[in-house]
């Protein structure tokens, strides 16, 4: 049988700012569960990163999150880890139905936990080829800077702690940062991301942008007051 996508469409999941509640987590093996076999057509990565505002996020790779090796260190960050994984996995497990208090946070956790996974993934072969295809497609946007002629900007962060700063747009022709449309945490593209990309892929950066507006009036340049 497919699995039941209602939770899918619910949209009460709290911004990525707010703080989570902590929560006891149990180990995995305490449970028995099972997967989908209805997995590849509707999967809760795919629906999460087609959501409205999550466009700046890759498809992390199912074997990627299936490796605990990748995961290390994520169990003490985040709360409920192990139903939130199990979520992200698209695993149902045969207990009880949690209350829609616990499920909340579920779900929340699940949110929480894919950024993280996210932002180590784009930093490995895949997932900076992932990030390279949205770049060409301009899907992080293009460049505010009238002299950067519409240049297409890469995710970037200022900090890579989470809750700090959201999501920035970096542009490699003036070199500069920019307010993002997206309001995803910062944190899970990491602070690495756009110069690990372009020292991956050299050929993609452009010319540096070093031509500057210059005020006028009547047509004649604005000298700068003498000190």
């Amino acid at each position: 049988a497919g699995q039941d996508t209602s939770v899918y469409q619910q949209d009460r999941r709290p911004p990525y700012f707010v703080c989570i509640i902590m929560g006891e987590v149990s180990d995995r093996d305490d449970y028995e569960y099972s997967t989908s076999e209805d997995d590849a057509e509707y999967s809760w990565i795919g629906w999460f990163c087609s959501r409205k505002g999550h466009e700046f996020l890759c498809e992390v790779d199912r074997e990627f999150v299936e490796d605990n090796f990748n995961l290390y260190g994520l169990r003490a960050l985040v709360p409920h880890y192990n139903e939130a994984l199990d979520m992200i996995l698209d695993i149902e497990r045969m207990e009880e139905t949690p209350t829609d208090d616990r499920q909340a946070k579920i779900e929340s956790s699940a949110e929480y936990l894919y950024g993280l996974i996210h932002a180590r993934y784009v930093l490995t072969s895949a997932g900076l080829n992932a990030v390279l295809e949205k770049y060409y497609n301009a899907e992080y946007g293009r460049c505010p800077r009238v002299f950067c002629k519409d240049q297409p900007v890469l995710p970037a962060a200022i900090s890579d702690v989470p809750h700090e700063e959201a999501v920035k747009v970096f542009c490699p022709s003036c070199e500069d940062m920019y307010t993002a449309k997206s309001r995803l945490d910062g944190a899970f593209f990491t602070t690495s991301l756009p110069h690990l990309l372009l020292l991956q892929y050299p050929d993609i950066k452009p010319p540096r942008q070093t031509e500057r507006y210059v005020p006028r009036i009547y047509g004649y340049r604005i000298h700068k007051p003498k000190k």
